[in-house]
């Protein structure tokens, strides 16, 4: 828990992979009722890349067919998080979903969004965007994630 600039009372949560500490930021923070989820990929407990896309030599993504993998992935991460606080993936939203390539998403986003939520409709909003390019080299798919808890639910510190 941190106060910054003494007005905000912050919750803070994180994986514990490199570049949290690398770039300096939280996975989640918690202001009041409200959960800030940053961008989620698909990595392992160690920080490696699941299901990492093959490149060439120049760095470039030559085939996205991991793209379901890497996103399951990513919602499971966001779904760790947010147990931290005592919430689910029923509690988000908004979710922002960047993928590198728009047609292997489509192939699959409807299809792991609704297994991710548990439901054929999930309750947020949702934004799809390509990019040319995600964090690490070999990652298809981002996701991030506004969570509103309910009035009287009271989470773990």
């Amino acid at each position: 828990m941190t106060k910054a600039a003494g007005l905000l009372d912050k919750k803070l949560a994180y994986h514990g992979v490199p570049w949290e500490e690398a770039y300096g930021y939280a996975q989640a923070v918690r202001v009041g009722q409200t959960i800030y989820v940053s961008g989620q990929l698909s990595h392992d407990e160690t920080g490696r890349l699941v299901g990492a896309a093959p490149l060439d030599a120049t760095g470039r993504i030559l085939d996205a067919s991991n793209m379901e993998l890497q996103m399951r992935t990513s919602y499971a991460n966001a779904a760790k998080l947010l147990a931290g606080f005592g919430a689910t993936l029923d509690h988000v939203v908004e979710e922002t979903v960047f993928v590198t390539d728009m047609d292997a998403a489509f192939a699959v986003v409807g299809a792991v969004r609704k297994a991710a939520y548990g439901t054929d409709r999930p309750a947020c909003a949702s934004t799809i965007v390509e990019t040319p390019r995600l964090a690490l080299r070999g990652q298809l798919v981002e996701v991030g994630f506004t969570v509103v808890l309910p009035a009287d639910r009271t989470a773990p510190a």
